[in-house]
Order: structure tokens, then C-alpha cells, then sequence
């Protein structure tokens, strides 16, 4: 049986430390399902980039609007394109394709 995403939503949190980090909503037939992304204090090789604001007087440049903006627009794209939710390496390679 499919599950199809019907709809993503991010926002801007803040992390366990106080730092500004995005979550994200997504909703299928099945529910809400929702994930927050803090950065770690460390990085591994195969971890997606930080994208911050890098504007020093909001939040000494950690900002995240830019990704939050970029969970819309990328959302909407994953809806339009009907994606199931178990298809993740599809939606991992359409990501990358669409913006980096």
C-alpha cells in the first residue's frame, strides 16, 4: 500500500544548546510525522552541509532562515512529484538534483 507525502512544513527551532535549527512537519494518509535537525559538534563526511544565514547581528550568523525557506520550496516540489514516503533514495537523488 503507498503512502504518499501530502504536505511539508519546516520551521525555525532552537536546539538543545540554544541554537537556532530547522524542523520539519510532514504529513502522509498515516499522520503527522516531525524530525528537528541540530547540528552536532561533530561532522561526519557523509552529513548533509549546514546552510546558515551568516548574518553576524541575528543569532552570530547561525541563523537558518535560508534552509527553512528552502524546506518550502523543496517541499512543495516533493508533493508535486507524488513521492511515497518509502521511496527515499528517489527523494535523497531528486533533492541533490534540484539543489545540491
Amino acid at each position: 500500500m503507498s503512502d504518499k507525502i501530502l504536505k511539508i512544513v519546516g520551521r525555525y527551532i532552537y536546539d538543545s544548546r540554544g541554537n537556532p535549527t530547522v524542523e520539519v512537519d510532514l504529513w502522509t494518509s498515516k499522520g503527522l510525522f516531525r524530525a528537528g535537525v541540530p547540528s552536532g559538534a561533530s561532522t561526519g563526511i557523509y552529513e548533509a552541509l549546514e546552510l546558515r544565514d551568516g548574518d553576524k547581528a541575528v543569532h552570530m550568523g547561525k541563523g537558518v532562515e535560508k534552509a527553512v525557506a528552502n524546506v518550502q520550496i523543496l517541499g512543495k516540489m516533493i508533493v508535486e512529484k507524488d513521492f511515497d514516503v518509502t521511496q527515499q533514495k528517489e527523494i535523497d537523488e531528486f533533492m541533490l538534483q534540484e539543489d545540491g
